[in-house]
């Protein structure tokens, strides 16, 4: 659909100390123009966060944390609440599998992680996808319908107008920095992943809501197979790890889905 805006996010996971975020945001600004038709999203480590919102050029950039307390406040020594973080960030990463599966966030938990990004204005990027084990066993659409249904049952549909979903393949990602030594999917699975989420989303809250959700890819992209994995049918951008760590792989990515809305519009 023409009218979803295309969203790169760089998930920089946990690297870079605040002037080494500062300088990868300084070589990003050099090499990325601005889109109107292409919103890009950074994602540094929470320590970085306030340094950079204020460095920041908001015409071509948005923040993004990577992840949040679903508490508003209270005694929970170490956390961050999305309520500190609304005059940050535009979105918080929720359910990221390094958090379902490294860090043991169960269904309910992110769906309390969704409810309180909402509840504080903060758009959640949610995270669904299957492990190599599930794929194995054919039970990728029924793990991709339960982490969705689970993850959005609160919400109404004006609601979900504000959330946006990443499909990971908890398979197809790579390990830390390196990005180029990994399974990657073919475009008809992805897409067939993202009609799912879609459809899934549609006996929720309706076709309307369904038509108009963003559905990321997110896993293990570079520069030269972004263009690929965003001509998946239904697939509106990339959550994008290792790469984006390095400032040509990223602005490359960006290249990619300007010429891809380019190709589109002729």
């Amino acid at each position: 659909m023409a009218n979803r805006k295309k969203l790169i996010v760089g998930n920089w996971k946990m690297h870079l100390n605040t002037s080494q975020a500062s300088l990868l945001l300084h070589r990003l600004h050099e090499r990325i123009k601005i889109h109107r038709d292409i919103e890009v999203v950074l994602a540094p480590s929470m320590l970085v966060l306030q340094p950079l919102s204020m460095q920041i050029d908001r015409r071509k950039f948005r923040l993004a944390a990577q992840n949040a307390f679903h508490k508003d406040e209270g005694a929970y020594t170490g956390e961050v609440s999305f309520t500190m973080l609304q005059d940050l960030v535009h979105y918080v990463i929720v359910g990221h599998s390094d958090r379902r599966y490294k860090f043991g966030e169960d269904l309910p938990m992110v769906r309390e992680k969704v409810n309180a990004a909402i509840r504080n204005g903060i758009m959640p990027i949610l995270c669904v996808g299957e492990t190599a084990h599930e794929r194995k066993n054919g039970e990728t659409l029924q793990v991709l319908h339960d982490q969705v249904t689970t993850a959005l049952s609160d919400l109404t549909a004006d609601d979900v107008a504000n959330v946006v979903i990443a499909y990971e393949p908890v398979w197809a990602l790579s390990s830390g920095t390196d990005y180029t030594h990994h399974e990657i999917p073919t475009p008809d699975g992805i897409a067939r992943s993202v009609k799912a989420i879609r459809n899934d989303v549609a006996e929720l809250y309706g076709k309307k809501a369904a038509a108009g959700l963003r559905i990321l890819y997110g896993g293990s992209a570079s520069s030269s197979t972004a263009h690929g994995l965003m001509s998946a049918e239904g697939v509106d951008g990339l959550l994008v790890g290792g790469a984006s760590l390095n400032y040509h792989e990223f602005s490359g990515i960006v290249d990619a889905a300007y010429r891809l809305q380019s190709e589109a519009k002729e």
